[in-house]
């Protein structure tokens, strides 16, 4: 008994776009199913009357059983209603290899010499509008498979990619040797000019990748200007790197001079004395040197110069100077100079802070006119009246 339906559902696999159901010229109430990512085209008398989606449907046809065999009689048994069903896998079919045939050949923008390149990648395609691929492409064939369909594109591929390739990097001034850090937007100008190409035939170019520029090493005028281009960024490196070193030097240097002089305000805070006493010692032994100090006849300099730094050396042996001056009636040496204890600058008569360091400064020890040594804290010299620095 012949059979009233059929059942026609896809049963190719996922590396073809087009594929024909072998079942044709069906009995109506046939049953349609159509899978998600999949689309049908019902043929029916040579014309493409219906476009299905995911689903199951009823065909009707002029194919009626029990009568068909009657119909079919004159035809020699061949119903004159011929159909037939399409299926298009409209799913993204990646890594499609491609690769130009020939080299592109176009003038360097940089330096403006004649260059030679060849170009390979990978590319995505999927099926954009399911008509238009079946007339344009398919027609009566029964199947349109991943390599059939890229070597039909072949041709036109390798005339669009390589005239596209020379276009994009002259309207980019893509430098040749520099050309593999811009791949990614290389690639992305490329696909953009491709794409109406692969519209017209109902093909979507989802992705487009140059994954490899073939450059012409070994050609004298390529290596000239390779030489040329890497030896001038090896110069700018090499003047950036002496720069870098230079100012770490400079940075090396300032640290060594802060930590050696943090180093000598700590030891003369652990053994005591300030800057300005350690100035006073060195003065002293310069005046003891001094043969003039050997008699008393000449002591009006090395005393007084010594009387002078009293506040310095001691505040027992600075009293016994100034008291002896003032019983023969020598006026007082000018007050020595104060100096910071942590930079050991020069300190501004009368500031309670250091204008260098801002160090907050302590009341000095000893008067500055006449070498009292205090023994508490005032705003005056109880021996001769002058304000106490600090």
């Amino acid at each position: 008994m012949a059979q009233l339906a059929e059942i026609i559902k896809y049963e190719g696999d996922n590396s073809t776009f087009i594929w024909k159901h072998p079942c044709e010229d069906f009995n109506t109430t046939t049953q349609l199913i159509v899978h998600e990512s999949q689309e049908a085209i019902f043929f029916m008398n040579g014309q493409a009357l219906d476009l299905f989606g995911a689903g199951r449907y009823t065909l009707e046809t002029e194919n009626i059983p029990l009568i068909k065999k009657f119909l079919n009689k004159p035809t020699g048994d061949k119903t004159p209603f011929h159909c037939e069903v399409y299926f298009i896998n409209k799913t993204e079919q990646m890594a499609i290899r491609w690769g130009t045939d020939s080299k592109v050949q176009y003038v360097e923008p940089t330096y403006k010499f004649p260059l030679s390149i060849g170009a390979s990648g990978e590319m995505a395609l999927s099926v954009d509008d399911s008509r238009k691929l079946l007339v344009r492409l398919v027609g009566t064939e029964r199947v349109l498979e991943q390599p059939k369909l890229v070597a039909f594109f072949r041709a036109f591929l390798m005339t669009k990619v390589k005239t596209y390739i020379a276009q994009t990097m002259k309207a980019s001034a893509i430098n040749i040797f520099e050309i593999d850090e811009h791949l990614e937007s290389f690639s992305t100008e490329i696909r953009e000019r491709l794409i109406k190409d692969f519209s017209d035939y109902g093909v979507a170019l989802k992705r487009f990748f140059v994954t490899t520029i073939v450059k012409p090493d070994g050609d004298p005028t390529y290596e000239k200007f390779k030489d040329l281009h890497y030896r001038q960024y090896a110069d700018v490196a090499e003047a950036q790197l002496q720069q870098r070193v230079g100012i770490i030097e400079q940075q090396t240097e300032a640290q060594r001079m802060v930590i050696e002089a943090q180093g000598i305000a700590q030891k003369r805070t652990t053994e005591g004395y300030s800057y300005q006493q350690e100035r006073g010692f060195d003065v002293a032994e310069k005046v003891a040197a001094n043969e003039g100090a050997g008699n008393f006849s000449s002591a009006g300099i090395g005393l007084g110069m010594m009387a002078g730094i009293g506040g310095a050396v001691g505040g027992a042996v600075s009293g016994t100077f100034n008291e002896a001056f003032a019983s023969i009636g020598t006026p007082n040496a000018s007050a020595p100079n104060r100096f910071c204890d942590a930079c050991g600058e020069e300190i501004t008569p009368g500031a309670a802070f250091c204008d260098n360091c801002g160090t907050q400064l302590s009341l000095p020890d000893v008067c500055n006119k006449c070498g009292f040594k205090f023994i508490k804290p005032g705003k005056f010299c109880p021996k001769c009246g002058t304000k106490r620095e600090g």
